[in-house]
């Protein structure tokens, strides 16, 4: 797409936004100081304008102007909800907890649930007690949903209404009902195990998970951030329902959605489809919809593949015992042989491959996988993708970068898990934990994520975990992975864009590229390194329009 105003004539277009400090992210042109906007779209920078006339003119008033940042992985119906469920970020004791608990379980109608989000047990002083949680809740079920996303605690009231009595009984597949010393539930599920607690809650109503929706994507555009991929949906523990992409739908319907979205749907959500004779054993959405459909506003992802479980709770698959648990090393979320078959069967359907690989055997697992299913159909619709990557050896960044698989990790676990990952860890896999700068130097792509609300989402937070890599308590965290702020940034826009099957199209601010623009009250390159995620967010725009903020008009 291009135009050129012919010499001495001008042609029309919607607007123009000048007197702007603009960091394209093109190393081509990497600055420039106006941008001119037609049909959602870029259509010149500065010279690049000379003769056209728009519609609008916009005063950035000396601004700094980039690509709107792009949140890789996040989950954006479980961040929306936590905004609106009882909060125990802040809690650091189980009297804390009980306390909150109490004060939300007294609030309540009926016989409804207490739900809580935000809890860490990494920052608590002690495990909590099922026994005063009941206690606490008054007779009420409750359920705790851990920052991790990879366990819950529940009360003794909420064990039994999801049938989880102190008799024996075998764990589901890949999910953990941890008892104790006298075999009696603690109170807490690991991965699958917090299945049981959704057949009984879930699904959600489609109307709840729109307002989800808009909640959380209202949060975004403040934050500056114009694309989000949504990390698994309609299937799984990390479902709300099997309509769920149904609700994307209705809320973009709605008027609610201010991003851009793409959303992964989990590999049980997908089902056998018939065909020819001669074609491969597949399984898709039904019509044999998959990866890519959709347009530029809301899109069909990859397929989401759980393959180990969390660094937080030491069910991620390394190959080695954690340093802390001698003995453990963690487990894959399914049998090997199975979950191959249906990867495979995906890719078999021209599905994109997204898996969640967090300790270094389970990055060598999705590897083997996606390499297979490459060379047995090709590369997908989309990049092939390996989330987190909570221990990545050498070798395995120069697979990924010969493969083509984009790596999507989440700095701000860093800042926020550091000095409890690395005590799981070990001084020598910290040093390769959550890599950034050895993604680059192996040629791979490198993408930047929140996995929220994992952990905080504010993208210049991220770019700054990217560049300090220092813990809560301020320790180093493999300082040879550290990014400089144009690296950090190119990943959380035009890294991302390239890892979600965007690149060429948005994540940088150049003709005929995508006119999605943060206004910001200052240059990241400017400030001291611990001010990056303060600056402030002035305007957020999504095709040129305004869904934060504003541009002085004149």
């Amino acid at each position: 797409m291009g135009w050129t105003a012919a010499a001495g004539g001008s042609v029309r277009i919607d607007a123009i936004i000048d007197n702007a400090r603009v960091l394209t992210g093109d190393p081509r042109r990497p600055l420039a100081s106006r941008i001119g906007i037609w049909q959602g779209r870029v259509v010149g920078l500065d010279e690049e304008l000379d003769g056209a006339r728009p519609d609008r003119r916009f005063d950035a008033e000396g601004g700094v102007l980039l690509p709107g940042f792009n949140d890789a992985h996040a989950h954006s119906v479980w961040f929306g909800q936590t905004l609106a469920e009882l909060d125990l970020s802040a809690a650091r004791t189980p009297a804390d907890v009980d306390r909150l608990i109490a004060e939300r379980a007294g609030n309540l109608e009926g016989d409804a649930w207490v739900v809580a989000a935000g809890f860490n047990p990494l920052g608590m002083s002690g495990p909590l007690d099922r026994d005063a949680l009941d206690r606490a809740a008054g007779g009420r079920p409750v359920w705790i949903k851990h920052t991790s996303g990879h366990a819950a605690t529940l009360n003794g009231v909420g064990l039994a209404r999801i049938g989880v009595g102190d008799e024996p009984r075998p764990d589901p597949d890949g999910g953990v009902i941890v008892r104790d010393d006298r075999g009696r539930p603690t109170g807490l599920l690991e991965e699958n195990a917090m299945r049981l607690v959704q057949d009984v809650l879930l699904p959600d109503p489609l109307t709840a998970i729109e307002d989800a929706l808009g909640r959380a994507t209202a949060q975004y555009a403040r934050e500056g951030i114009t694309s989000v991929t949504d990390a698994g949906i309609a299937g799984g523990w990390i479902g709300h329902s099997p309509r769920e992409f149904a609700a994307y739908q209705r809320a973009r319907d709605r008027g609610l959605l201010r991003t851009r979205m793409q959303a992964m749907v989990t590999l049980d959500a997908l089902a056998d489809l018939d065909g020819h004779v001669d074609d491969p054993r597949a399984i898709g959405l039904t019509a044999g919809i998959r990866s890519g459909i959709g347009d530029d506003r809301l899109q069909v992802g990859p397929v989401k593949v759980f393959t180990d479980g969390s660094l937080l709770g030491s069910t991620a698959a390394m190959s080695e015992d954690y340093a802390h648990d001698h003995g453990n090393h963690g487990y894959l979320q399914g049998d090997p042989k199975e979950m191959r078959a249906r990867v495979l069967a995906a890719a078999a359907g021209d599905w994109a491959l997204a898996l969640h690989a967090i300790g270094d055997a389970a990055v060598d697992f999705a590897l083997d996988l996606i390499d297979e299913a490459q060379r047995l159909y090709g590369r997908g619709p989309l990049p092939s993708r390996i989330e987190h990557g909570g221990v990545v050896r050498p070798d395995q960044l120069d697979r990924m970068a010969r493969l083509g698989v984009a790596l999507v990790p989440q700095p701000r676990f860093i800042a926020e898990f550091g000095d409890g990952m690395a005590a799981k860890l070990g001084a020598e896999r910290t040093h390769r934990s959550y890599p950034a700068a050895s993604v680059l130097r192996a040629g791979a792509v490198l993408a930047g994520s929140s996995d929220r609300p994992v952990a905080p989402g504010e993208p210049l937070r991220i770019v700054q975990s990217f560049v300090e890599r220092r813990t809560e308590s301020g320790a180093p965290y493999g300082p040879d992975e550290r990014l400089t702020v144009e690296q950090a940034l190119r990943a959380c826009t035009a890294g991302a864009a390239q890892a979600t099957g965007w690149g060429g199209r948005k994540g940088v601010l150049a003709r005929g590229m995508l006119a999605d623009i943060v206004a910001l009250g200052d240059d990241p390159r400017a400030v001291p390194t611990d001010r990056i995620g303060q600056i402030d967010v002035v305007a957020t725009l999504v095709g040129g329009e305004a869904v934060h903020g504003a541009l002085a008009e004149r």
